[in-house]
């Protein structure tokens, strides 16, 4: 675990509040019918230009189904059962992802949205070197490039992940680890994408490889321009390096702030939760509380708030009424963020 009570070391910089990627009440299912399972259910989520946007919640929560969902790569049988995904290109109107034909879908993948996902070695195909799995992508969007070209493009995306060059032909199981993930954001990088998703990528790293792959990541950011949004069920790494956080529990957003608001103040039951389930490392010990029981069954969900049957400080309406996710009206920075809870009851629910 990273320590979220010393200063932060990755400081992001703030953007221009505009829409890059909108995610408008999607909704996404596994199966069909009445036996359908509600994975996601009604999410509203903007990634703005240039922001990191962290997305944390438990296994389970619909995390990796929500990124799958929004950049159409779900597998059967999951589908999407509503809503929209309204990209904002760099040049013209903005369009709906869901809406695309599979031919605008494929021009739209890698040079638009590309995604890391969370096991290199399963996404790196073990019998080509690095270089063919490089410019296989190049080649794929931009077919004129010349072979000498397209090596000095695979070069520089080595070198600008901190990898040498001469590793290009090198075998993904020739890699260490931290090395593989790097090659995946290379990869993800490759065509200057405005919305790169990562989905994990830290998860079998040691805490240094982590930390190194993050500062990375953010300094990159700053140079390019891209937006991430960043999937993890470690809201411990989210607190040091991205703008804004996301909470999702049960399907649902049931939180979202700046990231230094949301530590200092969270407002959710369940993000308190989350913040108080990792260790410091620094300042006076302190009793880790986590949270009791285990995420809901999507097949059965409990009526009113998910969250209820393992929440600390929930009363009548807890059970019986789904609270709408908006700004809580008594909250200073009300503005900037929105949570979905009976203890700070909205009266102008997002969407």
């Amino acid at each position: 675990m990273t320590d979220v009570e010393a200063a932060p070391v990755l400081l992001p910089t703030p953007r221009r509040r505009e829409p890059v990627l909108e995610i408008r009440n999607l909704n996404v299912d596994y199966g069909l019918g009445e036996n359908a399972v509600h994975a996601v259910r009604e999410v509203h989520l903007t990634l703005h230009r240039g922001e990191v946007l962290g997305l944390a919640g438990e296994s389970g929560s619909g995390k990796s189904t929500l990124a799958y969902g929004a950049t159409r790569l779900l597998p059967p049988p999951g589908v999407i059962a509503g809503g929209q995904v309204v990209y904002h290109p760099r040049d013209g109107e903005p369009y709906d992802v869901l809406a695309l034909s599979p031919r605008e879908l494929r021009a739209f993948r890698w040079a638009e949205t590309s995604i890391v996902f969370q096991g290199a070695m399963n996404s790196l195909n073990p019998v080509h070197k690095i270089s063919q799995q490089l410019t296989d992508v190049i080649r794929a969007h931009t077919p004129g490039l010349s072979r000498a070209a397209l090596t000095a493009r695979a070069r520089e995306l080595l070198s600008l992940v901190g990898i040498a060059a001469d590793r290009l032909d090198a075998y993904p199981h020739q890699l260490s680890g931290g090395m593989r993930q790097r090659v995946m954001i290379g990869m993800a990088l490759a065509l200057e994408p405005q919305v790169v998703i990562m989905d994990e990528p830290t998860t079998a790293l040691d805490v240094v490889m982590q930390r190194q792959i993050l500062r990375q990541l953010v300094g990159l950011r700053e140079r390019l321009g891209f937006s991430v949004l960043f999937i993890t069920h470690d809201l411990s790494l989210l607190v040091e390096f991205a703008d804004r956080i996301a909470i999702m529990y049960g399907g649902r957003i049931v939180e979202e702030a700046p990231s230094a608001a949301l530590y200092r103040d969270s407002l959710h039951p369940y993000s308190h939760g989350l913040l108080n389930s990792f260790p410091a490392l620094r300042g006076e010990k302190r009793e880790l509380t986590g949270i009791p029981g285990s995420p809901p069954d999507l097949r059965a969900m409990p009526r009113g708030c998910s969250f209820h049957p393992r929440c600390p400080k929930a009363f009548e309406p807890c059970g019986t009424h789904l609270p709408p996710l908006g700004p809580p009206p008594e909250a200073p920075d009300a503005a900037t963020r929105t949570v979905a809870c009976w203890l700070h009851p909205t009266t102008a629910p997002v969407g």
